[in-house]
């Protein structure tokens, strides 16, 4: 068994668990010596009383974070579910199985993960710090990832490293290409599989086609010199689907032909499809190879990012042993599944909603580990429709990813998978005023210093910012989706360009063509205006029916209204425009907000 001496790299050493929860992730890798223990809401029923709201006039600084146990109990609440989901069987593999961990970043339900161990004697586990991740967006030279999904996800690897080492294994972490990476991890090892978890995104494919390229290269080399023919020494990548709560090839047609209407895919698939059960794993997924150093994380710096800290809002705790842990918080302690269809529309505090997107997106939650925890729920204390929307949503997520697969990459396009003919306009003043929250109308401003603030918004100040940027401004929503991935904790491109797509009315389908009313929308949402005074602390002291509408006590409006007017009577003669289809409303991201 090959030895592995890692090159040294000027980044810091993660053989120290992160367990810090107030203070950020980059103060514990810089220190790594230190370890410190870890340690609302605008509701909408009197039934979440037992959840402290939280007011505008609370202190500006107030943080809470998702989830809200301590470490020790999120570690039994993941220790609890990694035990339910366990069970003996024995492997018949021969060889090293590499798994290449990317959008997966869990143990719980991982078939890669499942698939590498009973085909090998020895899983190498790796992560690869791929810097094209920390580059620019395509069209407006954002950043990719900023700094605040930059931390959450350094958080879910280290997580990942932990929950590994539970299960007998490690995490190797590199830093550089996959495709450089991966080949050469093969070759030393010789490995005869790279499991990984399929994506369906141009710019994840043509990473899966260079690691398959250099791959075969190995293996052709490896032949050569050892007098074995190439057929007989072939070194696959074995893609494994893995993303959604359903199955790709349990559809019922082929993603090709997937309809361009979410409704009737949802009847379709509820009439003729079954989730999959979560894969299960024994108790020990070792031995791991001999491995001298197994790598190290960069501080948020070395990426080229500055440290940002959540200093008002939510403060998401990044890793699977989080998700398992909100889950738990959200279904069982809190009890709040029951009323989620009633509160989900909120914006302000962390118990509206599930707030289950960050993990999903990273991959440290499974959909079908939630869609379980659902059914469970549904067993020992009650279904509804609130139980029933959970899934529903899920199932919008779904909808997305297989609407990559069928139009590729269309919908990264200015005219959407409909080749919509617009005049769209660039403008960088008033984009910016959009950006930075400083657009004269509070709902809108608010959402984005959340936004730019906690890496968060809710599903519905989403498609409230989007329609403004889109019908009032006439911006390009290119710029705004692009804007969303540097920002969001819960990016992935199916999402969220999916959802700009349908929100901007290029998407597939020629009905979600909706002007979101910024009065209507104000008077539904936030009629006191809690949530603007919570992000525009200047709006205290106005009385709370005119804090949405403050007139001359606030700044500038940067434009007019398409329709509607915002007046201190609160008066909208157009209210939001095709709104009614409520099956058909949007879910931004749909990974439970």
């Amino acid at each position: 068994m090959a030895i592995l001496h890692c090159t040294p790299l000027p980044f810091l050493s993660l053989r120290t668990t992160l367990c810090s929860s107030k203070s950020t992730l980059t103060s514990t890798l810089t220190n790594p010596t230190t370890t410190k223990t870890r340690n609302p809401l605008f509701l909408a029923m009197n039934t979440l009383a037992k959840s402290e709201p939280v007011s505008s006039s609370d202190s500006s600084s107030s943080t809470y974070e998702v989830p809200e146990l301590d470490a020790n109990d999120m570690d039994r609440v993941a220790d609890n579910a990694f035990r339910r989901y366990t069970w003996n069987t024995k492997r018949s593999g021969k060889g090293t199985a590499i798994v290449w961990f990317r959008n997966d970043l869990r143990v719980l339900d991982n078939e890669a993960l499942y698939k590498a161990w009973l085909s090998s004697e020895t899983v190498l586990p790796v992560y690869c710090v791929d810097p094209r991740l920390f580059a620019t967006t395509y069209h407006f030279g954002f950043p990719k990832t900023g700094a605040l999904r930059a931390q959450f996800l350094l958080e879910c690897v280290v997580d990942l490293r932990k929950n590994l080492m539970k299960k007998g294994l490690n995490l190797l972490v590199q830093h550089g290409k996959p495709e450089e990476i991966l080949p050469s991890l093969a070759k030393a090892f010789q490995a005869h599989t790279v499991y990984a978890q399929k994506e369906t995104c141009s710019e994840e494919l043509n990473v899966e086609r260079l690691v398959m390229e250099g791959l075969k290269q190995v293996a052709t080399s490896s032949g050569e010199s050892s007098g074995v023919t190439v057929s007989n020494n072939i070194l696959k990548l074995q893609l494994v689907w893995g993303t959604t709560m359903y199955h790709l090839d349990d559809l019922p047609f082929d993603a090709t032909s997937l309809p361009d209407m979410y409704t009737q895919f949802r009847k379709i698939i509820e009439a003729k499809c079954t989730i999959r059960s979560c894969i299960k794993l024994p108790p020990s997924l070792g031995p791991p190879p001999l491995i001298e150093d197994w790598g190290c994380l960069p501080s948020l710096e070395q990426l080229g990012l500055c440290s940002q800290n959540v200093i008002k809002g939510m403060k998401f705790v990044g890793g699977e042993t989080a998700g398992l842990s909100r889950v738990h918080e959200y279904f069982w302690k809190k009890d709040l599944l029951k009323v989620y269809k009633e509160t989900r529309n909120g914006m302000l505090g962390p118990d509206f909603s599930t707030k289950f997107s960050p993990w999903l997106a990273s991959g440290s939650l499974s959909p079908r580990f939630i869609y379980e925890e659902v059914k469970r729920y549904e067993n020992e204390r009650l279904a509804n429709s609130s139980t029933y929307w959970v899934l529903f949503e899920l199932i919008w997520r779904d909808y997305f990813r297989f609407l990559s697969v069928k139009y590729g990459n269309s919908l990264f396009h200015l005219g959407g998978p409909r080749k919509v003919h617009r005049n769209w306009s660039q403008d960088k003043n008033l984009f910016e005023s959009w950006r930075d929250g400083c657009t004269g109308y509070p709902l809108i401003d608010a959402n984005m210093k959340e936004l730019s603030t906690t890496g968060f918004m809710s599903n519905r100040g989403r498609q409230i910012v989007c329609s403004f940027l889109v019908r009032d401004m006439g911006i390009d929503w290119r710029m705004g989706a692009e804007w969303f991935e540097t920002c969001l904790l819960d990016y992935d491109p199916c999402s969220n360009y999916g959802n700009w797509t349908y929100g901007s009315g290029v998407g597939n389908d020629p009905r979600e063509d909706r002007y979101f009313s910024i009065p209507k929308q104000a008077q539904t949402y936030d009629p006191e205006g809690e949530y603007v005074a919570y992000w525009l602390p200047q709006l205290h002291k106005i009385q709370k029916e005119k804090r949405n509408f403050p007139g001359n006590m606030y700044i500038p409006q940067i434009v007019s209204l398409r329709f509607g007017t915002i007046s201190g009577n609160n008066k909208d003669r157009f209210g939001a425009r095709r709104i009614n289809h409520k099956e058909n409303e949007r879910k931004w991201n749909f990974q439970k907000k």
